[in-house]
């Protein structure tokens, strides 16, 4: 009987190793820290300058984000910004102070993508087009190859180079651009983006893609509707914003958005579950 007994405890023994070792196997893949910096526009300070650092940090990840912004920036202009080296950017820098426990962000203005390039060693630099011209395959080239190329002389090799797709406008969107470049319809914006961004990565070998175009398209698709643009086309400040940040944080990261505990001011659970929901289900997805 006592024979019995050790056995027992033994088994009991080797199973709590085995289930400690499967819990604590995933924790090797999650990057403990990350600098991510963005040659983006207004479409990016929705995505990264407000909740993203918040909901690495939930999941344990130290991530630092710059953001240089210039409201529509298209690639054309960036190309040539980084040409003639322009110092005519907002730099918006977010991170987590660990001592005070509180999210950061330091605002610099008049400084150029070469600048920020070298202020630190970044782990991902993300690109993107101006919302008005995401439709428009003539508006990519030449200058989205000059960017690319230009960058790639100024970053280390381990840099990874991201290519983030915006959203088609809200149907009732009063945006100067959308009835003379879309005809005033979401459904066909959408779809001249999803033709663009299938170019994009066609003729480009990015490192990584996020959806944001196919995320805010699906999140349309739910119960909470076309809701989730302010003015017609800038995210909405909940669940806008929030489903954006929730999908950098899986292209990112790796790491599932679903279960986060963090959310903005003025959103509810129920919102939270879907636009977390949405947001996984996107992360994986190509025009």
């Amino acid at each position: 009987m006592r024979k019995i007994h050790y056995i027992l405890i033994a088994l009991l023994l080797a199973v709590a190793e085995v289930l400690l070792v499967a819990v604590r196997q995933p924790a090797h893949n999650i990057p403990r820290e990350m600098k991510v910096l963005c040659i983006g526009n207004s479409f990016s300070v929705d995505a990264v300058e407000n909740n993203l650092v918040q909901l690495a940090a939930e999941r344990g990840i130290d991530l630092t984000v710059g953001n240089l912004y210039i409201g529509g920036c298209s690639l054309e202009r960036h190309a040539m910004n980084m040409r003639g080296d322009s110092a005519v950017y907002s730099y918006r820098l977010m991170k987590q102070d660990k001592a005070q426990q509180m999210f950061t962000r330091e605002v610099t203005d008049s400084v150029s993508i070469l600048w920020a390039l070298a202020s630190d060693e970044w782990d991902v630099v993300t690109m993107q087009q101006a919302s008005h011209y995401s439709g428009q395959w003539f508006t990519y080239e030449p200058w989205l190859s000059e960017l690319i190329d230009s960058v790639r002389l100024h970053i280390q090799d381990k840099t990874k180079i991201y290519w983030y797709m915006t959203w088609a406008y809200q149907q009732d969107a009063k945006h100067p651009a959308f009835v003379p470049n879309y005809n005033g319809s979401q459904a066909y914006m959408y779809d001249e983006i999803l033709g663009c961004n299938r170019q994009v990565l066609a003729n480009h070998p990015f490192d990584g893609f996020i959806p944001g175009g196919i995320a805010v398209q699906q999140a349309r698709a739910t119960k909470l509707g076309d809701t989730f643009c302010r003015d017609g086309y800038h995210l909405s400040y909940t669940c806008g914003r929030y489903l954006m940040a929730c999908l950098w944080l899986e292209v990112l990261t790796g790491q599932s958005a679903i279960g986060c505990t963090f959310m903005p001011e003025g959103m509810n659970a129920e919102e939270r579950r879907i636009v977390q929901q949405v947001a996984h289900r996107a992360a994986t997805q190509r025009p």
